[in-house]
């Protein structure tokens, strides 16, 4: 394993980060040398990814996101592990139907609801309390280009994207000036979260983008590092698309 850097007096709690795209935002934070803390509802994944991101630097909380038991726990493990939480990065989130809005199953879709919006809400709600509200920080929620356009056969996560988006906006003005709050809105990033996106057909799906491939977990780890750091200290209430130049094909050819 490579030498961990300084650490830089900063913690972060993270979202569904046991792997994708949750696990590269934990990975561009730590190498950086900030301790985290990340969550995810498999206990067996979770201790994976925190023996690869080294275990002096980062814990775990298992749990489902949409529990507000385990929000409270993955705030309160965070504060008793390193005394502090200056970072939000609200990443998990599901998306379990495929198929047309018109036949969508409104239980299904108040799930999606539930665990992609008002999960990040109840965590912002809880580290705001534990430490932000008096000592600063920043929010980051993983929202999606299908939260910023039409999203055929994912309306029900497009929709919940759209409430992540909306809801940066309520957040970052409320909790201005002390705590920043913006979202990333990714395309398509290769994880298991998306495989059925592009699983064997990546070529063809990459070839849409512009930037000639899809995305991968940096990408969106260099983002989240870039969003909650002093670099971007005039920077809140902002959607940055991280998208590999997918809209400029917008206006079609």
């Amino acid at each position: 394993m490579t030498e961990l850097p300084e650490l830089s007096g900063k913690v972060a709690l993270i979202t569904g980060a046991s792997r994708g795209i949750g696990y590269g935002i934990a990975e561009a934070l730590v190498a950086r040398g900030d301790r985290v803390c990340i969550t995810g509802r498999g206990e067996d994944a979770l201790k994976e990814a925190v023996d690869k991101l080294g275990s002096d630097r980062v814990v775990a909380v298992a749990g489902k996101a949409a529990d507000e038991t385990h929000q409270a726990a993955a705030v309160e493990r965070t504060m008793e592990a390193f005394g502090r939480v200056d970072f939000l990065i609200n990443n998990a989130g599901t998306n379990p139907v495929f198929g047309p809005m018109a036949e969508l199953d409104l239980n299904v879709a108040r799930k999606v609801y539930e665990t992609n919006v008002i999960s990040a809400l109840g965590f912002a709600q809880q580290t705001w309390k534990a430490w932000q509200k008096e000592n600063g920080g920043a929010i980051v929620n993983i929202a999606s280009i299908a939260g910023v356009s039409a999203s055929p056969f994912i309306g029900a996560y497009g929709m919940s994207k759209a409430a992540m988006v909306n809801l940066t906006l309520q957040l970052a003005h409320e909790f201005a000036p002390t705590v920043r709050v913006n979202a990333i809105a990714p395309a398509v990033v290769k994880t298991k979260f998306a495989q059925a996106l592009y699983e064997g057909r990546e070529a063809e799906a990459a070839a849409v983008y512009p930037m000639g491939r899809l995305g991968v977990p940096s990408d969106i780890g260099g983002a989240a590092a870039f969003l909650t750091s002093d670099q971007s200290a005039w920077v809140t209430g902002q959607t940055l698309v991280v998208d590999g130049g997918l809209f400029l094909n917008a206006g079609g050819h």
